[in-house]
């Protein structure tokens, strides 16, 4: 008798811990389960990693510089159609002011830089019926817009031009290094690549650079390589346009040209041949580097 009460108690001992066992498990259970629901209703409540990417990708990216060369990734076109496209527009953008300068290209900023900024800010924009109607005469849809790069969402914004030496760092789009505007030197020291001094190595949309020391304000000249024209250039490959300049007596002129023509130039210190000092040779925007 006194061993089935003891095989009762102890049963009903092991009963009681095995519904405690199940009451504890059963609250933690909830617990996770409140901490779960809460931790999940958070990470709805933020933006996915995909959409992150895309609608903040360039404040993410831009403080990156893999290649050190002063430009943030954000701000390069990485793939080849962006880098076609771009030349494309650029070289007709700049060509095309030779037949009709637009009303965009403001009279101030006419002069050999200016060309090249202008030309190269309109052809990071949008080109939509807008663009065509303020741009004026002689444009076309002749390639598709810059899909990685778009002036009006970009993250430089209309500051394009680097102006000093140095890989891209954190707060240099506010210090000033970063500028509306770029002479014909900061161009080529800042913003765009040494290739080559011999022609064959040039492309659409490469700068050439010419330097006269004795010239104390602008000693710097840029001219646009295009290659082959875009518009009435027959079968000839060799084509620059370029702005003259602009001085108080004289607001200049826009000119296009083959280089075979500019090999003759009655100046030398003008002819982009190897054996003249003054020609500094072919540059590469580093954008499309």
């Amino acid at each position: 008798m006194l061993a089935f009460i003891k095989r009762r108690q102890f049963s009903l001992a092991l009963l009681i811990c095995f519904v405690f066992v199940l009451l504890v498990s059963y609250f933690s259970l909830a617990r996770n389960r409140k901490t779960y629901s809460a931790e999940l209703r958070h990470t709805k409540s933020l933006p996915s990693l995909n959409n992150h990417a895309s609608a903040n990708s360039p404040t993410h990216s831009i403080s990156l510089d893999s290649d050190n060369d002063g430009i943030p990734d954000a701000a390069e076109l990485q793939s080849f159609n962006d880098r076609e496209n771009f030349r494309t527009w650029f070289t007709l953008i700049a060509e095309n002011q030779f037949y009709h300068l637009s009303e965009q290209w403001k009279t101030e900023q006419r002069d050999c830089a200016g060309l090249v900024r202008f030309a190269w800010r309109e052809a990071l924009r949008r080109h939509d019926r807008t663009w065509f109607q303020k741009m004026g005469a002689g444009y076309t849809a002749i390639a598709p817009d810059v899909a990685h790069y778009n002036l009006e969402q970009g993250p430089l914004g209309e500051k394009l031009f680097r102006t000093s030496f140095g890989s891209y760092k954190d707060g240099e789009l506010s210090d000033g290094t970063f500028s509306e505007f770029a002479d014909a030197r900061t161009l080529k020291s800042f913003n765009a690549k040494f290739i080559s001094r011999d022609r064959r190595y040039a492309e659409a949309g490469d700068l050439l650079f010419f330097y006269q020391p004795w010239v104390q304000k602008f000693p710097y000249h840029v001219m646009v390589f295009l290659g082959r024209a875009n518009v009435d250039g027959g079968q000839a490959n060799d084509w620059v346009v370029y702005h003259t300049g602009a001085s108080p007596t004289d607001e200049g002129t826009v000119k296009k040209v083959e280089l075979s023509v500019l090999d003759h130039h009655p100046n030398k210190r003008w002819r982009p041949v190897e054996s003249n000092a003054n020609f500094l040779g072919f540059y590469r925007l580093k954008i499309l580097d």
